[in-house]
């Protein structure tokens, strides 16, 4: 019998992945963390440059990933049991691609070997976003970047 040698996330479900398979397809984008606007008419959620208060704006990892329920309550735990609901999630996510039974971007450290290229290919906004404690709620609507989808 031969071994199935391909990568994790290509012979896997996300139901079959263990803590540690599950957290490193996460790619350090911090798009996730961003805050979103729903559109009324529509229902369209667009993305903002308007990071949750607990992210660091530059390495575009949590400050505090352990206790974020703690700070942030409405902060959303992706789960493999809500892979239904990731289409919220930018079309770059690794658990969204996953999900989708797609393969993950030649620049996703899992295929690279090099986590900062998630912002040297510009896939995050490392150094292009706001902290939610420096603008105003009502002002979030200027700082639009994409819609999600």
């Amino acid at each position: 019998m031969i071994a199935d040698t391909a990568p994790f996330w290509r012979r896997k479900t996300l139901d079959q992945l263990d803590a540690h398979e599950w957290e490193s397809l996460c790619d350090g984008c911090g798009l996730c963390c961003l805050q979103k606007l729903e559109d009324e008419d529509d229902n369209s959620i667009y993305y903002t440059r308007i990071a949750c208060k607990l992210l660091d704006l530059k390495s575009c990892q949590c400050s505090d990933y352990p206790g974020r329920f703690a700070q942030v309550p409405d902060c959303i735990q992706l789960t493999p049991g809500k892979a239904d609901q990731f289409k919220w999630l930018p079309t770059t996510c690794g658990y969204r691609l996953v999900s989708e039974g797609k393969d993950l971007p030649a620049w996703h450290h899992l295929v690279c070997g090099d986590r900062e290229q998630v912002h040297e290919q510009r896939i995050s906004q490392s150094g292009r976003m706001f902290s939610e404690n420096d603008v105003d709620e009502d002002d979030w609507e200027d700082h639009l970047i994409f819609r999600a989808g």
